[in-house]
């Protein structure tokens, strides 16, 4: 990553300030005071189905895609050597950068729970190679190429054809059932290996299954390229109005769609399933729209100034909010008050807002992780006061 105090170009502030409300909800809903006690709408869908919890990170996809869009525009949409060894670059950066926090969560696990030192080093043969950044990388670097390789028309057929043979593939892949003959399941177990995988757990059933496999990368990337077309579309005109007009049609012709489909092909955010790419790009570009309207056209800012500490940096908070947690919830001290001796930083303020609560736990839980959100904020905030963006 690199930083920069350079003045950046103008923007369109909605963009930033829905960048920044989803990263914040990013790291509210992974970072919980305690997985027990969660309140509903902050969890994911066991399996099919959708809350807000699961808008999140598919938000950040079509931000993604939209924001690629704007990059590559001087570039011309053309091959070049500059766009080339750029997409690359960062790609290859991003992966790594999610390979470094799968090895520190195991690393540091390890040595916490007294392995040797280099036993807790070497864990390649059993580390989760794919994941929520990794799955990031990829849908860029082949989303980036795609979008200088095909026309717009061309690049929307493409996007099509991409859901529709996925959708065949978990119709008669069986796809739909958390089971050992899911052919998402058999083509990650194929190619990462069982050692390599996330373990899900779904129902009380637990089985080796991926939610950013391999196979549903497919949809993903054609879920960035929604965002990177409708990018296009609203980078067309400079007049706000026409953009939200734009958005909110194309937000409701894919929400609708999403929903009908639903009841043949059902929404599901860990297959990636083609109904969830519709329904969540659509509920995004109409979302995006509402903020151009209140912020850019209204001018009503002040509220959305938290957000836009978040949206300026996202993938530097985000990561760092990820080696945050991680340390916190692993990193043991002596304690008095357990039956090991050991507590984390994080059981402990937990336990400290518990005890604030009343003894109401997911009250607690809830309050640790918006005091987690703001801790990062805190960071965020001088970092955007200083004029400080890092960018990979």
């Amino acid at each position: 990553m690199t930083s920069t105090t350079s003045q950046r170009p103008k923007r369109l502030m909605a963009l930033d300030v829905l960048r920044g409300i989803t990263i914040a909800g990013m790291i509210l809903v992974n970072n919980p005071g305690s997985w027990g006690n969660i309140y509903a709408p902050l969890t994911h869908a066991s399996w099919n189905g959708l809350t807000p919890t699961d808008l999140v990170f598919p938000f950040f996809m079509f931000i993604m895609g939209m924001s690629t869009y704007m990059s590559l525009r001087k570039y011309d949409f053309q091959f070049s050597t500059a766009a080339i060894v750029k997409i690359l670059r960062r790609t290859v950066v991003l992966f790594l950068i999610g390979m470094f926090i799968a090895w520190f969560s195991m690393f540091l696990r390890g040595v916490c729970n007294g392995a040797e030192f280099w036993e807790s080093v070497l864990t390649f043969d059993h580390i989760r190679i794919l994941g929520v950044i990794p799955r990031l990388a990829i849908c860029y670097g082949v989303g980036a190429l795609l979008g200088i390789a095909f026309k717009r028309k061309a690049l929307a057929w493409l996007v099509a054809a991409m859901l529709v043979v996925y959708g065949i593939m978990l119709l008669f892949g069986n796809g739909f059932e958390f089971a050992d003959n899911n052919v998402i399941v058999i083509v990650d177990k194929a190619v990462l290996g069982e050692a390599h995988m996330y373990t899900d757990h779904v129902n009380g059933i637990s089985m080796k299954f991926d939610p950013e496999g391999l196979l549903s990368t497919l949809p993903s990337i054609a879920h960035m390229l929604i965002g990177f077309l409708c990018g296009g579309m609203i980078m067309a005109t400079k007049d706000n109005s026409l953009r939200i007009n734009r958005l909110f049609i194309v937000g409701t012709i894919l929400t609708f769609a999403g929903f009908l489909l639903d009841y043949g092909m059902p929404i599901n955010k860990k297959i990636w399933s083609p109904t969830f790419v519709l329904t969540t790009c659509g509920l995004a570009s109409s979302f995006l729209a509402l903020l151009i309207w209140i912020i850019d056209i209204k001018g009503y800012r002040r509220w959305s100034r938290f957000f836009e500490s978040f949206g300026v940096n996202p993938l530097f908070l985000y990561v760092l909010s990820t080696i945050l947690a991680i340390t916190i919830g692993v990193v043991k001290f002596p304690s008095d008050s357990t039956e090991s001796g050991y507590i984390t930083i994080k059981t402990l303020v937990y336990n400290g807002l518990d005890s604030l609560c009343g003894g109401n736990q997911t009250l607690a839980s809830l309050c640790f992780a918006i005091l987690f959100v703001l801790f990062n904020w805190c960071i965020g905030a001088i970092l955007y006061k200083k004029k400080i963006y890092i960018k990979i």
